[in-house]
């Protein structure tokens, strides 16, 4: 009877909060020099409003640095690091509010989005938009500043002046929205309670699927002879690049003369490198020419390989999850340079990583992969 109830009143609730209006193109001079400050009318019309995550389309959302790597800060702050001159992308289409320099924050900009939500981009060394002018998701507001060769974005998310858990709207590891409807009710003069009322359907059905319920010896391609593997179905929480913020310096295929089996990705000595799915720990010593070796072996079907290790932090038999740090970059067995050397593959047979990641954005690609093997060879179908 508890839960018919509350089922009816998500159900009122859902029906009777909207979305706040379009964000307005004038402030006041309190709103124009002020972070943290109440946005006024949004709890005009009721003390609670939804926020609909889940409806949202293709090029109605940006992470604010689509190649930086986040993490998160006391507060609530996010910090974003990048390169030197990177450009800073609003989350959401909306006006900005603020665009000023802060004496503790340097360049700051606010957006006042659409759907009731705000967002602070600062520590910029140029703000390129202005108070009241409208953007759109995706569109640059500033450029980052540099310190020496680090570079990053102070970015944070508010509720009628109050900054919010960023990880309740998105996955810092993987940059991507979480698809889920919000409830925000009023909490005093400023600030707002967050709840969510539906959640991703995706993330419900990938939890049913646990490495506890799955056998690291099961054949994925059983009778059939082929699997597939659907990219777009993978949740944010899901996944995770191998190695945040990183450039490619040796692709996969040919390379002098001999088959490169992976790709190679740079950033810093003894970073950190991150398992990619969920799975278990097959291997984690020293290899030959690999040297310092980690193998997972994943319940899609996929096996990934991280190699010139400085430091290996899993066993042989760890349950991982996406986006767990597994190891530090460093340049043991043959490297010339601290990398990571990341490779893919089914049935012990290698495949383009790029299949699965673009490596300019850091993103899982949106694509459907099927695996066909005939006696020991594998192939991939990309569709």
């Amino acid at each position: 009877m508890m839960k018919i109830i509350l089922k009816n009143l998500l159900l009122t609730l859902s029906l009777a909060f909207s979305l706040p209006v379009a964000a307005q193109e004038s402030f006041s001079a309190l709103e124009q020099q002020q972070i943290s400050i109440a946005t006024p009318g949004l709890f005009d019309k009721s003390n609670a409003f939804t926020i609909e995550l889940d409806i949202l389309g293709v090029g109605d959302y940006s992470f604010p640095l689509p190649v930086g790597k986040a993490k998160l800060l006391k507060d609530n702050f996010v910090e974003i690091s990048t390169t030197p001159g990177d450009a800073v992308k609003a989350m959401f289409g909306g006006v900005v509010r603020l665009s000023r320099h802060h004496p503790t924050y340097g360049h700051v900009v606010v957006v006042r989005h659409d759907n009731g939500l705000e967002t602070m981009y600062a520590h910029n060394v140029q703000n390129l938009v202005k108070v009241g002018q409208r953007v759109e998701a995706g569109q640059t507001v500033a450029i980052v500043k540099a310190e020496g060769k680090q570079a990053y974005c102070l970015f944070a998310i508010m509720v009628n002046g109050g900054r919010i858990n960023p990880e309740t709207i998105l996955h810092l590891g993987s940059h991507r929205l979480l698809k889920q409807e919000l409830l925000c009710r009023k909490a005093g003069e400023t600030g707002a309670h967050i709840s969510v009322v539906r959640v991703d359907k995706q993330l419900i059905e990938a939890e049913k699927n646990t490495l506890d319920n799955w056998n690291v010896n099961t054949d994925p391609f059983g009778s059939k002879g082929r699997f597939t593997l659907n990219l777009a179905e993978i949740p944010a929480t899901k996944w995770a690049y191998p190695l945040p913020g990183a450039k490619v310096i040796s692709g996969y295929g040919r390379r002098a003369g001999r088959s490169h089996t992976g790709v190679d990705l740079k950033t810093k000595a003894n970073d950190d490198i991150l398992a990619v799915f969920d799975g278990i720990v097959t291997m984690s010593q020293s290899y030959h020419g690999y040297g310092k070796c980690i193998r997972i072996k994943h319940p899609n079907g996929i096996e990934t390989l991280y190699s010139h290790n400085s430091k290996n932090l899993v066993n042989v038999g760890d349950k991982v999850k996406a986006g767990q740090v597994i190891a530090l970059t460093g340049r043991t067995g043959r490297a010339t340079t601290e990398h990571l050397h990341f490779e893919c593959r089914v049935n012990g047979v290698t495949f383009d990583p790029s299949y699965l990641f673009n490596h300019t954005t850091h993103l899982l690609r949106s694509q459907q992969l099927t695996f066909v093997k005939k006696g020991s060879r594998v192939s991939v179908v990309k569709k």
